[in-house]
């Protein structure tokens, strides 16, 4: 069991004395879309950008779509990875284990390769499902959560295998994520105040308790045998986490 305060108080606690190397990890997450309290590619990023070409803006228009094919390319070709790596930052924070090295973790293992079509198919699903429906689609978006967490622990998980287990991770845990979520709010409204610079600053208390969430979710994955140490690559420290 968990709860959120349990899990914001431990994120606090091991911010103490790594703050700003946690900063600068939610701020690399961020700018290269890879938060959880933004849509995927940025959605509705370009909506303004087709009643301008509408109007005959021509120049605006073609302005915001090379924007947007910029953030998009940046996201599928380095957000991927440097999410992954950002999510490996944050476990091994909670074990006191500051290392800004982890945002590379996934290209020191070789795996670029899997994490790439892991993600990028984790990505066309959830496009898929918002565009279907959106209330399925912010389900879905829960539902695959802890893709980024589960391949930080393991880089060469099957993309199939990945995605199933992080919907049995979030199996019945979807509406408390979603309270967890809420809990942020005033947290991002307060820190959007000063056009949207104090933002930053939230994040990595944010990412921080995202990180402590997986580690319940992924002890109790274990002990429900849903997955297995070998499967995730954890000795036998890291699985008592």
């Amino acid at each position: 069991m968990w709860n959120r305060k349990d899990l914001k108080s431990k994120a606090k606690t091991i911010l103490k004395g790594n703050y700003w190397p946690a900063f600068l990890v939610s701020f690399i997450i961020l700018i290269t879309g890879g938060s959880h309290n933004h849509g995927e590619f940025g959605s509705g990023a370009g909506s303004s950008g087709g009643s301008s070409a509408m109007g005959g803006n021509f120049e605006i228009f073609f302005f915001t779509g090379a924007v947007i094919l910029v953030l998009v390319i940046l996201r599928v070709f380095i957000g991927y990875i440097l999410e992954v790596g950002g999510r490996k930052y944050y476990i091994q924070l909670s074990n006191g284990k500051s290392n800004i090295a982890n945002l590379g973790y996934v290209l020191k293992e070789g795996s670029y390769f899997n994490v790439f079509i892991t993600m990028l198919l984790r990505s066309i699903y959830l496009i898929l499902w918002t565009l279907l429906l959106i209330i399925p689609g912010i389900i879905k978006l829960y539902a695959y959560r802890m893709v980024p967490y589960i391949l930080a622990d393991n880089p060469d998980i099957k993309a199939g295998r990945a995605i199933q287990l992080s919907k049995e991770m979030t199996d019945g845990e979807k509406m408390d994520i979603f309270i967890l979520d809420l809990s942020f709010l005033g947290w991002f409204i307060l820190g959007s105040l000063l056009f949207g610079i104090g933002i930053f600053f939230v994040q990595p208390y944010y990412d921080s308790t995202n990180g402590e969430l997986y580690l319940k979710l992924r002890k109790k994955a274990l002990e429900r045998n849903l997955t297995t140490h070998q499967e995730l690559r954890l000795n036998i420290e890291t699985s008592s986490i």
